[in-house]
């Protein structure tokens, strides 16, 4: 029994884990944004979204958290990863089971009944890591399901700001929509009026028309685009479609500006950069698995029991029983079986390490691509702002010099369907200025999405 022992602790000691060790790949981050911007303060650890300045806004986000079904799924995906991994850690410890047998025998004319019950161990030794190595892909797929949790947490409340400004805009759209159907309306009637009496002919009143129906048409299609957004929040909060309450309007929204960050903070931030990484590890811990097999198993077993003729005695004057033994089972020809499971574990690790520097690259690009449209978004918001209040000064001089006889009522229509248009199109450039803003948050990770959690637990 001791040389067993010392034995068992030998192997013990001298056991090794087969398999590469990870270690990050490196990956070339950009020293600065091609877009140099000055941050208000850091804002990228707090509920950002309640820089917004709209309670209605706050409200809804809680209720995403709480209620999306995305992120239930999420989170029931981690508790599938954190049994994965207790199954995984329990190889480190002896199997410990329990058995009972009974049975009869006859010989020579007489019946003999025999009763045995014992308790079995089986303990694989973890020589070559096997047991290690598949705990620590176990580990990495947790942190890496979390990951993906708080990655659904992040898109959650993100899209849920998006797609409520999204709606304050429309909301203002369709409202442009309705004062300008309202002007061109009385506008026609007095037209209408004119063309009865002579006063104008029969092309001036079909342009009037025309520019009349023009405007009615905008409003069913931005009031149909307004149901639509309320159906998609209604699904990100978890319920049937439905009606959404407002709050502030599109003007009243506060922007709450760019937080601060750097690429190098980037790799600790976004909740998908932390789960590729973490399917690279688990992958990488997967070869050392697969290598395993060329070695010996290696494991002890035990019995301790007791055998009676008398199944009351069984637990008192039974005859004890034990053993201990230990076993090794290595390949000798399996024709590649081995060698082509490693193989596609290394490939399988390839392919991770690709998808691993695709995702941070991926993340440099959407940072630089968010904070380019809100610097340039910002000069073009200016700039349109500028054009509409232009076009407003020339619709009221082109129907100043119309009703004074001096020019024809074309310069009148140009003027009103420039300005028409170019309403809508400021609106629609407001709210997307405020969307990349929200899109600035989910590209740079940060503590915010800690705090959106905790949102869930109230």
């Amino acid at each position: 029994m001791r040389n067993l022992l010392a034995g068992l602790i030998l192997l013990l000691i001298s056991s090794c884990t087969v398999g590469p060790d990870y270690v990050r790949p490196p990956i070339e981050s950009p020293e600065q944004w091609n877009i140099e911007y000055k941050a208000v303060s850091d804002l990228a650890n707090i509920q950002w979204w309640r820089q917004f300045g709209d309670p209605v806004l706050d409200e809804l986000i809680v209720s995403a958290v709480r209620g999306n079904l995305d992120l239930r799924l999420a989170a029931a995906r981690v508790d599938q990863y954190l049994g994965l991994l207790e199954t995984s850690r329990s190889q480190y410890f002896p199997q410990l089971g329990a058995g009972a047998s009974a049975g009869s025998d006859r010989s020579n004319g007489q019946t003999m009944d025999r009763y045995q019950a014992a308790l079995n161990v089986n303990w694989e030794l973890d020589l070559w890591g096997r047991v290690r190595r598949s705990s620590e892909a176990a580990q990495a797929q947790i942190t890496g399901s979390e990951a993906g949790r708080r990655a659904v947490v992040m898109t959650v409340v993100s899209s849920v700001a998006s797609n409520y400004i999204i709606l304050r805009g429309l909301e203002q759209q369709l409202e442009i929509a309705h004062e300008t159907e309202k002007s061109y309306g009385e506008s026609l009637k007095l037209f209408q009026v004119r063309f009865k009496h002579g006063v104008i002919s029969q092309l001036e009143l079909s342009q009037v028309e025309s520019q009349y129906e023009a405007a009615r048409q905008a409003v069913p299609n931005y009031e149909s685009l307004i149901r639509q957004q309320e159906n998609l929040l209604s699904l990100l909060l978890g319920r049937a479609p439905g009606p959404i309450p407002r709050g502030k309007s599109l003007g009243e929204l506060t922007n709450p500006g760019i937080p601060e960050g750097l690429p190098s903070q980037l790799l600790t931030r976004r909740p998908d950069i932390i789960q590729a990484e973490q399917a690279l590890v688990a992958a990488n811990a997967g070869i050392g698995v697969a290598e395993a097999a060329y070695f010996p198993q290696i494991s002890l077993t035990g019995l301790l029991g007791s055998a009676s003729n008398d199944l009351g005695n069984l637990l008192g004057a039974g005859t004890e029983i034990w053993s201990v033994a230990g076993g090794a089972t290595a390949p000798l020809l399996n024709f590649g079986a081995i060698s082509g499971q490693v193989k596609q574990a290394e490939a399988l690790q390839q392919q991770a390490m690709f998808a691993y520097q695709q995702t941070v690259l991926a993340g440099f690009k959407e940072v630089d691509d968010v904070l380019i449209q809100i610097t340039k978004g910002n000069e073009e918001l200016a700039a349109g702002q500028r054009q509409v209040n232009a076009l407003a000064e020339y619709a009221r001089l082109a129907r100043l010099q119309f009703e004074a006889g001096t020019a024809s009522y074309l310069p009148v229509l140009d003027a009103d369907r420039s300005l028409f248009v170019n309403k809508l199109a400021q609106t629609q450039l407001q709210f997307t200025v405020l969307v990349a803003t929200v899109k600035a948050y989910k590209a740079m990770g940060g503590g915010w999405i800690t705090e959106a959690e905790k949102l869930g637990d109230r």
